[in-house]
């Protein structure tokens, strides 16, 4: 149990660091028109490091790499990446068209709609093979 816990909470971590690192890029857009002009690459790099949503996503990150590799102690990767990638764009597309306001066009929520069914799918599959 404790390593399906892992597994879920890698997949919300995943899915979480990315939104933060957006956040934490539009900070840095709202940075560049205040200068009135775009940031070199290593600028970039500083406005980064001095973001606290950019660093809650390396941090969110980090912590889904450790629920990940405990969840792979007991679960086959062939299933639990598909799984944890699957939901964590889920988690993505999702919250992009709440947080900020991304729309979706029919496609992309018939391709989630896809997505959780495969991964429906194979994690049916988990328990006769974990």
């Amino acid at each position: 149990m404790a390593h399906t816990i892992a597994l879920a909470l890698a997949f919300v971590m995943v899915g979480t660091s990315s939104l933060m690192i957006k956040a934490g890029a539009r900070r840095a857009v709202e940075h560049e028109h205040q200068i009135g002009e775009g940031l070199s690459f290593l600028a970039n790099i500083k406005v980064a490091i001095q973001n606290p949503w950019t660093i809650g996503g390396v941090l969110f990150g980090a912590m889904a790499l450790a629920a990940y590799h405990f969840a792979l102690k007991k679960f086959p990767v062939s299933l639990a990446y598909p799984i944890m990638t699957s939901i964590g764009y889920t988690i993505i597309v999702c919250g992009a068209a709440v947080l900020f306001s991304e729309r979706l066009n029919v496609r992309q929520m018939i391709g989630v709609g896809g997505i959780l069914t495969g991964v429906w799918i194979v994690a049916s599959g988990m328990t006769k093979t974990a």
